[in-house]
């Protein structure tokens, strides 16, 4: 397995628009074994919690200062607030975990670690129910990628 191949699978994993939904079927399709990607995958879109909740609480005070930042991160805001509010206030942190589990566009880690700062939930929680959600989204996106590929190679074969 290239080096490179593990550093792009990590750098898919950790962004915001691709995280597991780009990275595992990518690192499949690349080679790589499924219990090798899954396990890669998954913990470096684990790490995007812990990033995302250091740079809220660091950089992003620092930045809010600058016109163009502060409103393009007040519309990332509004529509995380909109996604994840409703699975928060009905089943809490489990809720929390249910919304980074789907993988769909805009459900992922990043959106759910930020939704979790700007309602004020507890930290340690936070960061819990997100690995959770990251963890269910894994057994997710593994599974449908690795038998799509396998359904797609027949066609593949000659």
């Amino acid at each position: 397995m290239e080096p490179s191949t593990i550093a792009w699978a990590v750098i898919l994993s950790l962004a915001p628009i691709s995280e597991l939904r780009g990275s595992i079927p990518w690192s499949l399709a690349n080679g790589m074994p499924v219990g090798v990607a899954f396990a890669l995958c998954v913990l470096a879109n684990m790490l995007v919690g812990p990033i995302a909740w250091l740079f809220l609480s660091t950089l992003h005070r620092l930045l809010l200062r600058w016109r163009p930042y502060a409103t393009l991160f007040e519309r990332i805001v509004e529509r995380a607030r909109r996604k994840v509010h409703e699975a928060v206030e009905r089943y809490g942190y489990w809720g929390l975990a249910i919304f980074v589990a789907i993988p769909l566009p805009f459900t992922g880690a990043w959106t759910g670690a930020l939704g979790a700062w700007v309602l004020g939930m507890e930290v340690r929680k936070s960061l819990a129910a997100v690995a959770t959600g990251v963890l269910i989204a894994g057994v997710v996106v593994t599974t449908v990628a690795y038998f799509g590929i396998k359904a797609f190679s027949i066609f593949l074969k000659g």
